[in-house]
C-alpha cells in the first residue's frame, strides 16, 4: 500500500470515527474533548518527535524505531486535528507538491505576502 493510499485509508477512519461514541474509540473521545485537547495531543507528540530524535542522532537501531514510532503517533494526532478542521490530508499533499518548484527561501518568503 503507497503512503497515500494508507493517509486516504487513515482520513477513512477518522471520518468514520465522528459518529462513534467515546468509550467505543479513542479518535472519537478526542473529537468529544474539543480541538483544544486535540492541538495538545499534537504539541505533545511534537515534543517525544524532538526528543526521540535527539536520542536517535547518538544511539542505535533501538532509538531509530522510536523515532519512527513517535513520528507515526504525530502524523496519526496532526490528521486527528486535520479531519476535526475538515482539512484533508490531500490539500497538505498538494501544498507540498506545489512547494517542488521553489526554493525554500522563496516559498517562506511567499508566506509573507
Amino acid at each position: 500500500m503507497s503512503g497515500s493510499d494508507t493517509l486516504s485509508q487513515l482520513e477513512a477512519t477518522l471520518e468514520a470515527r465522528k459518529s462513534a461514541t467515546p468509550d467505543e474509540s479513542y479518535v472519537a473521545s478526542l473529537y468529544g474533548k474539543g480541538l483544544n485537547k486535540i492541538l495538545e495531543k499534537v504539541g505533545e507528540e511534537a515534543v517525544e518527535v524532538v526528543l526521540a530524535a535527539k536520542e536517535a542522532e547518538c544511539a542505535g537501531e533501538s532509538s531509530r524505531k522510536a523515532l519512527i514510532a513517535e513520528t507515526a503517533d504525530l502524523w496519526f494526532h496532526s490528521m486527528v486535528m486535520l479531519s476535526h478542521l475538515g482539512v484533508s490530508h490531500r490539500e497538505v499533499l498538494a501544498e507540498l507538491q506545489k512547494r517542488f518548484n521553489m526554493s525554500g527561501h522563496e516559498e517562506k518568503s511567499s508566506r509573507k505576502q
